[in-house]
């Protein structure tokens, strides 16, 4: 999506003011013995209550309204029975449609009591979203998303994810662009226009190079298995750099 016009980027801010809220609300209600289908419906009536529909079922029909993923599931996990404890690392990923408009956020939380390396890592992921989205603008070359996550993961050790792309947002959940690497990538050629919707949304571990799949058609995991966290903005590339979108308030 290209946004061409104010009514469009109000849509597109209430969408996801929407889901950062969402996100808020399930990272502060999140503890210690409660299912990930508990925190799922917390999410849902969120979404719910502001008139969204949560993309991920609209769009796929999964079997969630959230995509909840729990230490060695580091994507597209699904709510159930499955029950949180103290230490895990949480990854939830929201994601919904208003008006005709889509929105993507995510974030992984870890639950107290958790070792250094742990809140060192969740704290680096942060940093790692923030390193891609200071190349957004509008003329930059996408390349130099993954080129900048890359640095910093070099830098402070981890490893990326490679096969867990951003992609373009707006009037779909997945659309063009598609396959944005948040890796140094150097087939990359294209640059972002002035306008452009699209996700930024680094995997970073400590080990961890790609994903795979498990036993069910959803869950995905690292390979090879490591604590691995991720967090998403959907941003507005523009002449004066990022318009990141997803902030909750």
């Amino acid at each position: 999506m290209t946004i061409s016009n104010d009514d469009d980027l109000k849509e597109l801010r209430e969408i996801s003011r929407i889901v950062a809220n969402t996100l808020a609300a399930m990272g502060k209600a999140l503890e210690p013995g409660m299912t990930t289908a508990e925190l799922d419906q917390i999410g849902r009536a969120a979404l719910e209550s502001a008139g969204a529909r949560p993309a991920p079922e609209l769009a796929y029909n999964f079997p969630g309204a959230t995509c909840i993923s729990v230490n060695e599931e580091i994507a597209h996990g699904i709510p159930g029975p499955r029950r949180i404890a103290a230490g895990d690392l949480v990854n939830i990923d929201v994601s919904a449609e208003k008006n005709g408009f889509f929105s993507d956020t995510g974030a992984s939380f870890a639950v107290p009591p958790v070792s250094r390396r742990t809140e060192r890592l969740c704290r680096d992921g942060r940093r790692a979203l923030w390193a891609g989205l200071g190349q957004v603008g509008a003329g930059k070359p996408l390349a130099g998303i993954g080129q900048a996550i890359g640095r910093f993961a070099g830098k402070n050790g981890y490893t990326l994810v490679r096969n867990l792309a951003s992609h373009g947002v707006g009037r779909s959940l997945h659309e063009e662009p598609t396959e944005i690497a948040t890796w140094p990538e150097r087939s990359e050629r294209r640059l972002m226009h002035n306008g452009l919707v699209f996700t930024v949304e680094p995997f970073l571990s400590l080990g961890a190079n790609w994903a795979e799949s498990g036993d069910d058609p959803w869950t995905l995991y690292g390979e090879p298995r490591a604590p691995t966290v991720q967090y998403e903005h959907t941003v507005v590339a523009t002449t004066n750099g990022p318009l990141v979108l997803t902030l909750p308030g």
